[in-house]
């Protein structure tokens, strides 16, 4: 499981009046990601557009490596 810490979780009410600074935060790699909390669960994190690219890239390679393992 992956573990976050206590300033990566806000509520999304705090992200709403806060945009602003939590996207310069994410934008200047202050923090990695902030994940959003809506009524009391885990919604969405909010990662910057690199880290994002980042992550379909690697699915893509991990999707063709499956791919040919299933054949």
């Amino acid at each position: 499981m992956i573990s976050y810490t206590q300033d990566e979780i806000m509520t999304a009410t705090d992200v709403v009046r806060n945009f602003s600074s939590v996207l310069k935060s994410i934008a200047k790699k202050e923090k990695e990601k902030v994940v959003i909390v809506k009524n009391n669960h885990f919604d969405a994190v909010m990662i910057s557009v690199d880290k994002y690219e980042k992550l379909v890239e690697a699915m893509g390679i991990l999707e063709k490596i499956y791919n040919k393992t299933k054949k």
